[in-house]
């Protein structure tokens, strides 16, 4: 048994905690409802840090890591279940974080989803786009899109993951886990070979780069139906991100392709319950109508909010009204939400600490 295990047996059994970081000259730290909190530990030296993270790392990955690169991978602990770990070099001395996966895949409505999720995930052919910044739950959201066609469909499911985080069993569908690094060199790689086997859904944990978004694409254009993620904030940018990408020749076709195949973004943040002591995932949808796809084909993407804003009736909502519409339900902290708000002032009646309003000034309204 690894040393470091003590710690991930602890971060595993503590409510509402959702990672374990070390750094040298540090103590450990949990991150409890998405706040870091001391393990009452003494700061760890650099040659501790470095031997806590040594032992778990195979021997590929000790030799990637000396080298001076960054290493991503999954610690599976037996009982303790699995992490993902990353494990970097700081200031100081070296550094890792762990994020917790739950041993259960939720499910969508476990999660809190609206059901057009659910919509969209048994979509035929078209590309599905999971975005949020970087621990918003992206991975678990696009888990249980994979778990809900793998209770419910027949399905070749071909999944690229950096690393592989939750392993789904095959039921109905035939499930194939690739991670990139260990079965494929990217994620451009995964998807030109996973056109040949023959899939019917093909999941890409991240669109980082020109060559997967245009081989997303053009997987969805072929007849598969494609859920990736983007690092974007909101659906707006994330449209904006993928023809930013091309270059100019091909950003006009690119449009077009998008206009056509696309399905729907879900953008997520996750945010505090009302009593502080979980998170939950609040969701932006826009769901692909022709209205937004005239506006794609047109670049005009900055008309699309306005589209989320009246297209109750398809699903859509735009996440200041998701936001709002969770802290009326009292389902997150109205602070949090004022945070998170892009128009604070359709906010400020719900905040409850006065220190987080700016002042007004005199003779303000």
């Amino acid at each position: 048994m690894a040393r470091l295990d003590a710690f991930l047996q602890l971060a595993r059994e503590t409510d509402g905690c959702s990672d374990l970081h070390l750094a040298a000259g540090m103590p450990p730290l949990l991150r409890l409802h998405g706040t870091l909190s001391p393990i009452r530990f003494h700061p760890l030296s650099r040659d501790e840090a470095g031997d806590l993270i040594d032992e778990i790392l195979a021997a590929p990955l000790k030799s990637r890591f000396a080298a001076g690169e960054d290493v991503d991978f999954t610690y599976d602990g037996g009982e303790l279940g699995r992490f993902r770990v990353n494990v970097f070099r700081k200031v100081g001395g070296p550094g890792a974080a762990f994020r917790v996966i739950p041993s259960k895949i939720p499910g969508l409505l476990e999660l809190g989803l609206p059901p057009v999720v659910q919509r969209l995930t048994n979509e035929r052919q078209g590309l599905v786009l999971v975005t949020g910044a970087a621990g918003t739950g992206k991975s678990t959201t696009l888990a249980a899109m994979i778990g809900h066609l793998n209770r419910t469909k027949k399905l070749n499911v071909i999944t690229l993951e950096d690393p592989i985080e939750y392993r789904h069993a095959s039921e109905r569908a035939l499930i194939v886990q690739r991670e990139v690094g260990n079965h494929l060199q990217t994620f451009a790689d995964g998807l030109r070979a996973a056109l040949r086997e023959d899939p019917d859904v093909i999941m890409v944990g991240e669109m980082r780069d020109l060559e997967t978004i245009a081989l997303a694409l053009t997987a969805a254009e072929t007849g598969h139906l494609v859920l990736g993620t983007l690092h974007t904030t909101s659906a707006a940018k994330t449209l904006d991100r993928i023809i930013d990408v091309m270059p100019g020749e091909q950003k006009s076709q690119s449009a077009a392709l998008l206009a056509h195949h696309l399905r729907g973004v879900i953008s997520q943040r996750l945010a505090r319950t009302r009593n502080r002591r979980g998170r939950r995932a609040v969701v932006e949808i826009l769901v692909n109508t022709p209205a937004i796809a005239n506006l794609i084909q047109n670049r005009k993407i900055f008309l699309i909010p306005d589209q989320l804003r009246t297209g109750k009736a398809q699903g859509m909502e735009l996440m200041d009204q998701a936001l709002e519409r969770a802290v009326k339900a009292g389902e997150i902290d109205p602070d949090e939400a004022f945070l998170f708000a892009e128009d604070k002032r359709r906010f400020r009646r719900f905040v409850t600490d006065p220190s987080m309003l700016p002042p007004l000034a005199v003779g303000g309204h």
